[in-house]
């Protein structure tokens, strides 16, 4: 028996399409519930403090670069969403006068447009923004080499998903959209031989780094958190880290400050990953799959399900 549709997108498959019993049972979590549901291979932190968040998810940077030597490079892989620890990144780089010439860098994702990522010169451009927010501001006598630095384009996608095998990916930061993506890995289109039922994990799971579609809920909420609004300026197609780069990493960390996704996304991804529910009309539900999973929150950004009138 086919899944109902997608009350947001008929043509796409998204955590809509989901059971009632998982979306009614994640509705009903408590934070304190969500913070009991650490196990093996997945943990939950929560931080009191945006400071004390933002600059947490900084120190990975750190903790990751401190270890990179020249017999063994090493680094992370990056997101646009949050951005907040960014700045911070280079100010501990610099004050700890923390030499990068071993350290290694991966955005995760790009938009794509015309056939090609968009140039830097773009105002929604990720590596534009990794590179104004970050490494423009490092002290030029610790900065990495280009070389080192690895955002996903058109023409070197190989290279850039090889770097993962040559370097160790130590950790890979990610915010979570509101389509439950993690970088830009959204949930696929309902189509031959997907209508009844999304593809299994499996077949999601042999994506790699890639030209993706954006489901329209992307589309939305970028325009909403970067465009103003203005809809029809921001791209429906990016380059994106794929689910094989993402399981070369040592650690996958999701950081939630409440901004990028609602309290009840925030309760259904842990709880699908705490119970190793992967199903991928909930992409970041797949990482119930990986062995080293870390949610972090800003508690006072979890929220509520219950319904309210503003």
């Amino acid at each position: 028996m086919s899944l109902p549709l997608s009350v947001v997108a008929p043509d796409w498959w998204d955590y809509t399409t989901l059971d009632k019993e998982i979306i009614e049972d994640a509705a009903r979590l408590t934070p304190e519930d969500m913070l009991c549901f650490s196990r093996p291979g997945f943990e939950v932190r929560f931080y009191d403090t945006l400071e004390s968040f933002y600059l947490a998810e900084a120190l990975e940077y750190i903790e990751a670069w401190r270890q990179a030597t020249e017999d063994q490079p090493a680094g992370i892989c990056g997101p646009i969403g949050p951005t907040e620890q960014l700045p911070l990144v280079a100010q501990l780089v610099n004050e700890l006068q923390l030499d990068l010439r071993h350290a290694h860098f991966w955005g995760m994702d790009e938009w794509y447009m015309d056939g090609k990522e968009v140039s830097t010169d773009h105002p929604l451009s990720f590596e534009r923004a990794d590179r104004r927010l970050c490494f423009d501001r490092i002290s030029p006598e610790l900065r990495m080499t280009e070389e080192n630095l690895h955002f996903p384009k058109t023409g070197s996608l190989k290279d850039y998903s090889k770097a993962f095998d040559d370097v160790r990916c130590l950790t890979m930061q990610g915010g979570q959209g509101e389509v439950k993506h993690w970088a830009f890995n959204d949930p696929p289109r309902r189509e031959e031989p997907y209508t009844a039922a999304p593809p299994p994990p499996e077949e999601y799971l042999k994506l790699g780094a890639r030209v993706v579609d954006l489901h329209p809920m992307t589309v939305i909420q970028n325009a909403r958190t970067s465009g103003g609004g203005k809809l029809s300026e921001v791209p429906t197609q990016a380059l994106t880290v794929g689910p094989q780069e993402t399981w070369k990493a040592e650690r996958v960390s999701i950081w939630h400050a409440g901004s990028h996704d609602n309290p009840f996304g925030m309760r259904l991804t842990t709880l699908m990953i705490s119970k190793k529910i992967a199903d991928t009309a909930v992409p970041m539900s797949l990482l119930a799959l990986h062995p080293n999973v870390r949610f972090n929150f800003y508690r006072f950004g979890i929220g509520t399900c219950e319904a309210e009138m503003h």
